[in-house]
């Protein structure tokens, strides 16, 4: 916590993050700058060598700090050496939201906003959504390699053999209510997963297990892998009324996750091939997105060694949120506002007019087509193909058209991302909104795992402890309630059930 008066702090230095201890960061060479500026003469001739360096002048004292460059980025720690003065804790980096703030070096994805690049440990996401599977791509995230013929083969029919769940665990998710929204279903029931394999919790087994046994870790990797299309099945099918399906294990991944959601009495049912195919491509396309809100969660979580499950679940409601994981379904609602085709330019005008809002374009990371929505457009033409054309798709083209060949939304680089055609998809599917993110975490989890693993391995990694900028009171003393005024505090309001309100009304007198 940092309590220091306000002209003591920057508002904000545009540096990375490095994870480190003051004793790691190296030592910052601190010079007076009217010395400085009396030895220029001598420094130019060597100012073609370039230092991988940045120089910051405090103001304050005058003096300046050179600070060492590492993958383009600065260690955050180094400025806790550059003070005022004896006794002061030493610059702290403010950034909301982690706008420009790197807190891990990773090796799973690359992105490049700018030029609409996402690769998964080196391939390109339109390679992997042509060529690939999901369970392949899986085994590439968690491995850092594609796997060979017999790797795939075992490592499919590992993840295969571990999708049955406890019937315990069944019978909690038919305690639900009805109507319980599938991922507070889901997010409970990870979360109670955990309960059942106590040997694989560090709270019970030491803080260690997961660094020490390589085994462990790989199958928890498996359980929660495997049996996440099984849990999501179970809330789709408690949803609408029907009794929980059994995998069937001799299938493929995405193959054996709709089957559960919509087997009957048949006893050798196989889904769609067409619809198999693009729920295998868009688990792909949804499987890995570097240091996003959930995942940046699940690294939080991870750094407290809390068991795998758990954490999962944590990140899991990172994504419920509906400014991450609920964003196509803004565009469903968005394209059942515009209606036809004819109230598009209507639309668009509200838009700049800053009437209405604009769901489905642009991406905080992207600032070109986002590679994704390119492959998604083309999966979702397939599935119309196979089920029939999904009425707001023409819509949902003129918008595109009309918004790429304005200079509006061009020049604000407002193009299409994953979430402007994916929900589409899902509704040709045949899924109700409130599936939509679950059908985002089944394939993001193991991306999760992926950095848990990373992290696990990681020298550099510490328990989560970020600062914070300190503008509340100052040292108060307790006043006993008798002497105390009345304080003006946030609104106290809250709304009433309609038991409350009818218990409320005044009893009449006999």
């Amino acid at each position: 916590m940092l309590a220091r008066d306000a002209s003591l702090r920057l508002s904000v230095i545009a540096s990375h993050l490095r994870t480190a201890t003051l004793e790691d960061v190296p030592t910052l060479e601190a010079q007076d700058v009217a010395g400085a500026a009396a030895t220029s003469s001598s420094s130019s001739s060597s100012s073609s060598t370039t230092k991988e360096t940045i120089t910051v002048v405090d103001n304050r004292t005058g003096k300046s700090y050179d600070i060492p460059i590492k993958n383009g980025t600065v260690s955050a720690l180094a400025f806790r050496k550059i003070t005022a003065g004896p006794g002061d804790f030493g610059i702290t980096l403010y950034d909301p939201a982690f706008q420009n703030t790197a807190c891990v070096t990773s090796r799973i994805s690359f992105i490049d906003g700018d030029k609409g690049i996402l690769r998964y440990r080196g391939y390109p996401i339109e390679q992997l959504a042509e060529k690939s599977n999901f369970l392949e791509v899986a085994f590439l995230l968690l491995n850092g390699s594609l796997p060979s013929a017999r790797q795939a083969q075992a490592w499919q029919n590992a993840v295969m053999t571990h999708t049955y769940v406890h019937q315990n665990l069944l019978d909690l998710m038919a305690t639900f209510r009805y109507d319980a929204h599938p991922m507070g279903m889901i997010i409970s029931t990870v979360a109670a997963l955990g309960t059942f394999y106590p040997e694989a919790n560090p709270a019970l087994q030491g803080e260690g297990l997961y660094i020490k046994n390589e085994r462990v870790r790989n199958k928890q990797i498996l359980r929660i892998i495997g049996k996440l299309p099984t849990i999501a099945s179970c809330a789709w099918r408690h949803r609408i009324g029907r009794p929980f399906n059994q995998p069937t294990n001799d299938l493929g991944y995405t193959e054996n996750f709709l089957s559960m959601l919509d087997r009957l009495a048949e006893k050798t049912y196989k889904p769609n091939p067409v619809l198999v195919k693009a729920l295998d491509i868009l688990f792909i396309l949804h499987a890995e997105h570097e240091m996003n809100c959930s995942t940046a969660a699940m690294r939080h979580l991870a750094s407290s060694n809390v068991d795998p499950y758990t954490a999962v679940a944590g990140a899991a409601g990172a994504l419920y949120g509906p400014l991450h994981g609920g964003a196509n379904e803004a565009v469903l609602r968005m394209l059942e506002e515009i209606k036809t085709v004819d109230n598009v330019k209507t639309f668009l005008e509200g838009v700049k007019g800053k009437k209405k809002k604009l769901m489905g374009f642009g991406h905080r990371i992207y600032h070109n087509y986002d590679p994704r929505a390119k492959i998604i457009r083309r999966v979702a033409y397939e599935v119309f193909d196979a089920l029939g054309q999904e009425p707001l798709i023409e819509v949902a083209t003129e918008l595109e058209r009309q918004a790429l060949a304005d200079e509006y939304f061009v020049s604000r680089k407002l193009y299409p991302n994953v979430d402007f055609y994916s929900g589409l998809i899902y509704k040709a599917m045949g899924f109700p909104t409130d599936m939509f993110p679950v059908l985002f975490m089944i394939p993001r989890a193991t991306g999760w795992l992926a950095h848990w693993l990373e992290h696990l391995g990681d020298p550099e990694s510490k328990i989560y402890r970020p600062r914070q900028v300190y503008l509340g009171p100052d040292v108060r003393d307790y006043v006993p309630i008798e002497a105390r005024t009345e304080p003006v505090v946030r609104s106290q309001e809250i709304y009433s059930s309609s038991v409350s309100r009818r218990s409320a009304l005044p009893q009449k007198k006999k």
